[in-house]
């Protein structure tokens, strides 16, 4: 099928129908997560459709502490099966040493969070990804499946807000990310984030809005 059947297919679906219709479509199916702030909405809907779904986590090492316990709570909850990829040790520890996140953080994000999914990605057909195009500039563009680097991606929240996502939670008695209530509403690494609005809180006072992952 067709990037454009695709599209006009599933654009007439609700975010689950989408799910259900996927494993319909396709086979292998990479779904990744963060644990960040909406990040509990897709994993259980996923759960809802898939149970027996892997889950990639990409362990940066400069997570949050509280991310990694939202994450072990969610695990646990939901029962999922979470495979966590971390980036090459010697490449994590230059960063580290060098402090590259503050001299060029478009490299750091590379080395931690592009390269060691560049690495699996070849096994799959299809990447799953919680991107709503009310976020930024850039998601404002995006349609349910697009075309990048030789994988469909694809999108199912992507006509939601935020806000649906945090109803959804709130709704079916999900647990919210611990700092959401101190005012984190996108959360990454704790180098490069701080509390506010939307994504306004990641990358402050750079021209940088995206980690790599989706670029």
């Amino acid at each position: 099928m067709q990037l454009e059947e695709l599209n006009k297919k599933y654009s007439l679906l609700s975010p689950k129908d989408r799910i259900k219709e996927l494993y319909k479509d396709f086979d292998k199916v990479l779904f990744t997560s963060s644990f960040g702030t909406t990040a509990a909405f897709l994993l259980h809907l996923f759960h809802s459709v898939k149970p027996e779904q892997q889950v990639y986590f990409l362990d940066t090492t400069y997570h949050f502490n509280e991310t990694l316990d939202y994450k072990n709570k969610l695990t646990s909850l939901l029962n999922l099966k979470v495979i966590d990829i971390k980036p090459e040790e010697w490449k994590n520890k230059f960063t580290t040493e060098d402090k590259t996140w503050n001299s060029d953080p478009d490299l750091c994000c590379s080395i931690n969070k592009v390269e060691p999914l560049d690495k699996i990605k070849p096994n799959f057909q299809v990447w799953v990804s919680g991107l709503m195009s009310s976020q930024n500039n850039y998601r404002g563009t995006l349609k349910v499946f697009e075309e990048k680097e030789g994988i469909l991606k694809f999108y199912p929240l992507v006509d939601l807000k935020e806000q649906d996502a945090f109803d959804y939670i709130k709704m079916n008695n999900l647990p919210e990310h611990p700092l959401l209530k101190a005012g984190f509403s996108s959360v990454g690494c704790f180098h490069c984030t701080v509390a506010g609005k939307g994504r306004s809180g990641r990358w402050v006072n750079r021209s940088k809005t995206e980690c790599g992952l989706h670029l």
